[in-house]
């Protein structure tokens, strides 16, 4: 038997809509920042190939802050140095960084084929060290934002 995905595909608007919701934002600028900061920061960290597949399944301005805009991907830093690159370009404190970067990393779960989020997860160390990127993905292995929210 053959397992089809089934994908709800997001334009612009519904995807930074819908992350405005979750994060309970009041304006776009602040929204569209967040994005930038997470999914730009994730970006510099994986290997080119790896965040033009990532991106591939979003939409065409979200995917640019994956490829586009970075310049030097396959970068080594941990998790707590994500977190602060995030919280820097955000404006955002530690604390609200990392809360943001997992509810937009689930959006991107939800968006794109289970091999493409696979692979991201195969390039960030999910141990319990320095590195530990399980901490992104916290949110998407308590079932996601939906789940977790009653909705």
């Amino acid at each position: 038997m053959i397992r089809v995905e089934h994908v709800l595909r997001m334009d612009f608007d519904e995807f930074t809509g819908t992350i405005q919701h979750r994060l309970e934002f009041s304006g776009t600028g602040e929204t569209v920042r967040a994005i930038r900061a997470t999914l730009s920061t994730l970006g510099r960290r994986i290997p080119a190939g790896a965040a033009e597949d990532l991106a591939a399944s979003l939409p065409m301005e979200i995917r640019w802050y994956l490829t586009g805009a970075v310049h030097e991907h396959g970068q080594r830093f941990d998790w707590r140095e994500f977190v602060d690159r995030v919280g820097d370009l955000e404006n955002a404190d530690h604390a609200d960084a990392a809360y943001h970067a997992q509810v937009i990393v689930d959006l991107v779960h939800a968006q794109v084929p289970g091999s493409d989020f696979q692979q991201l997860r195969d390039q960030l160390p999910e141990s319990e060290d320095d590195e530990n990127w399980g901490k992104l993905f916290e949110l998407i292995d308590a079932g996601g934002w939906e789940e977790t929210r009653g909705e």
